[in-house]
C-alpha cells in the first residue's frame, strides 16, 4: 500500500512493449477477495461482474470454485500464489504441480482465461521484515519455467503485485524516485526478471493509507479534484498523489534501466469504515475521481497512454486482518452481500451506476441484541461483549464509523448480533449468560446496519469460518468455566 505522496515523451519500444504485454481486454479490473466468514456463491458474484461491466478480476489464490464459476465467462484472470507458498515455490517440480493444477487445467478443460500469475503479494513489505526476499524471485523464476513448459509462457504472464514501500524519493519529487536502499539489490533483480520475460511490474498505491499513518498528510492531494496545492516537479506538475506516486516509480524504473518495464496498478482504493478517513463519502469521491481521471486515456506525466488498474476491491470481507487498522474489513465498493454503498459510474453500464448481486439468499430475518431488562453494571457485560467481539467483527464500532453514533446498549447489542449472524443464527450463539434475546425487529439505525448474514457456502470444501452446533457449545462452556 503506497506510503508516501509523489514523475517527455517515451521511446517507440515502450510503445511495443505496451502493445506485446499489455492486457487485451480494457476497462477497469476489481480485486476479488475472500477472507469472510460467510462468500458469496462464485457464480453470483461472476454474474456481478459481468453485469458491472468490470472485465477483469484479480484473484489472491487460485480457488478451483471460483476458476470454475470463471469459466466461459470472457473475464480476464489474475491467479495468486499466497506469501506462504513462495518457500514451496523453490522447488521446480513443486512450480510445475501447482501450474498444472491450478492453471493448465482451468485454462485447457474450463476455458478460463487466465491471463497473469501473482506470485505472492506485497512479500518485500516493510513489516514483514525481510521474511520473503530470497524466496521470491526463486518461485517467479520457476513458476515462469513451469508455465513455458506447459506451452503457456506467452499467454500467462508472471508478476508479483508490490507495495509503494519498495521505491522511495530522494528529494520529495518524483524525479527523486529509486528503489528503496536497502531492498535495492533484490528489486532490480526482480524487475531485471519481468523485463527478460516481457512481464509487468504491478504495484499497490494507496493514498488513503497515507493519510491514515500521517496526520500531516494533505487531504486534498489524496484526490483527483485539482483543489490540492501542485507539486512542480522541474516544470512537471503533479495535483494528486496517484500520478506522483506513480511516476516516482516511473523514475525508478528508468535509473535502473527498465524504463520499457509495463505497469500495472494491482490495487487502489478507499474504504467506507473502521476510521474517520474511511466512509462513503470520501471513498466515493476517490473512486470516482480515479475513474475520471484515467478514463481519457492519458495516463501520468511519466507514462501517457491507458492506465491498467484494479480497483480495491470488490466485496467488504469480514475476516481479514485488521492489524493495520479496522478498515481492512471496509474495502468493498460492495458490501459482503454485494449491495452497492455508493453511486459509482465506472463507465460500463447504461445505468451509470453500481449493479448489486442479484439472487442472494439470506438468513431468517432476525437479529440477536442485549435483553431490554439487562443492566449495564452487570458483569458479565464487558466480557460478555469482549467475548463477541474477539471471534466476530466489531470494525464499525468507535469514533467516527458507521455505527459510532451507538449509545452503550446499541454497541453492545451490535457486537452480540456479529457473533450470532457469524455463527449462522445458532440458539447457542445468541446467550451471552442471559444477557441476550433474539428479535425480529431490525435494530439498524441511521448509517448503522446491524447485519443479516447470508447463508453460508461451502463449495466443495468444509466451512473454513463460523462454528458448528457441537464446537460452538464446547466453547461456550469452556468460556463458562474459565
Amino acid at each position: 500500500m503506497g506510503l508516501f505522496p509523489f514523475s517527455k515523451s517515451f521511446p517507440v519500444l515502450f510503445l511495443l512493449a505496451m502493445l506485446l504485454f499489455s492486457p487485451t481486454v480494457s476497462g477497469i479490473g476489481a480485486n476479488w477477495g475472500t477472507q469472510s466468514t460467510h462468500r458469496l456463491p462464485p457464480e453470483i458474484v461472476v454474474r456481478m461482474l459481468k453485469d458491472n461491466g468490470i472485465q477483469k478480476v484479480k484473484l489472491f489464490d487460485a480457488d478451483y470454485d471460483t476458476l470454475k464459476a470463471l469459466g466461459k465467462s470472457g473475464l480476464e484472470v489474475m491467479v495468486g500464489i499466497p506469501n506462504d507458498m513462495l518457500s514451496s515455490m523453490g522447488s521446480l517440480k513443486a512450480a510445475e504441480k501447482w501450474v498444472s493444477k491450478n492453471v493448465s487445467v482451468h485454462i485447457n478443460d474450463n476455458n478460463v482465461n487466465i491471463r497473469y500469475v501473482a506470485v505472492g503479494n506485497e512479500p518485500y513489505l516493510t513489516t514483514y521484515n525481510g521474511t520473503y526476499l530470497r524466496t521470491t524471485l526463486p518461485a517467479m523464476q520457476n513458476i515462469q519455467t513451469a508455465l513455458v513448459k506447459a506451452g503457456l509462457g506467452s499467454q500467462v504472464k508472471v508478476t508479483c503485485p508490490l507495495n509503494a514501500d519498495v521505491y522511495e524519493s530522494s528529494n520529495t519529487f518524483p524525479s527523486g524516485g529509486d528503489f528503496r536502499a536497502e531492498i535495492h539489490g533484490y528489486v532490480s533483480q526482480l524487475v531485471k526478471f519481468l523485463s527478460d520475460n516481457g512481464c509487468p511490474f504491478t504495484i499497490n498505491i494507496y493514498p488513503f493509507i497515507s493519510l491514515y499513518i500521517d496526520p500531516n498528510f494533505p487531504v486534498e492531494y489524496a484526490f483527483f479534484d485539482g483543489n490540492a496545492t501542485p507539486l512542480n516537479d522541474g516544470g512537471t506538475i503533479y495535483s494528486n498523489m496517484f500520478d506522483a506516486n506513480h511516476d516516482t516509480l516511473v523514475w525508478a524504473l528508468q535509473k535502473n534501466g527498465f524504463g520499457n518495464v509495463p505497469i500495472i496498478i494491482g490495487e487502489i482504493g478507499w474504504p467506507t469504515d473502521g476510521d474517520r478517513n474511511a466512509n462513503a463519502q470520501l471513498a466515493q469521491r476517490f473512486n470516482q475521481g480515479f475513474m475520471q481521471h484515467i478514463s481519457g486515456g492519458k495516463g501520468t506525466p511519466m507514462r501517457p497512454g491507458p492506465v491498467d488498474a484494479y480497483l480495491f476491491s470488490l466485496i467488504d470481507e469480514d475476516a481479514k486482518s485488521i492489524q493495520p487498522g479496522n478498515f481492512e474489513r471496509h474495502w468493498g465498493i460492495l458490501t459482503y452481500d454485494g449491495l452497492p454503498k455508493y453511486s459509482l459510474n465506472l463507465g460500463t453500464t447504461n445505468s451509470g451506476s453500481l449493479v448489486p448481486a442479484r439472487n442472494v439468499k439470506y438468513l431468517e430475518r432476525k437479529w440477536c441484541v442485549l435483553k431490554p431488562n439487562a443492566k449495564l453494571d452487570d458483569p458479565q457485560i464487558a466480557p460478555s461483549m469482549s467475548y463477541a467481539c474477539g471471534l466476530a467483527d466489531c470494525t464499525s464500532l468507535g469514533y467516527q464509523t458507521s455505527c459510532g453514533g451507538l449509545d452503550a446498549r446499541g454497541n453492545i447489542s451490535y457486537a452480540f448480533n456479529s457473533y450470532y449472524q457469524i455463527n449462522n443464527q445458532l440458539d447457542d450463539a445468541c446467550k451471552f449468560s442471559g444477557l441476550a434475546t433474539v428479535t425480529k425487529s431490525d435494530p439498524s439505525t441511521g448509517t448503522c446496519r446491524f447485519g443479516l448474514m447470508i447463508e453460508p457456502y461451502y463449495g466443495g470444501a468444509q466451512p473454513k469460518y463460523g462454528y458448528t452446533k457441537t464446537t460452538l457449545a464446547l466453547i461456550l462452556f469452556l468460556w463458562t468455566i474459565v
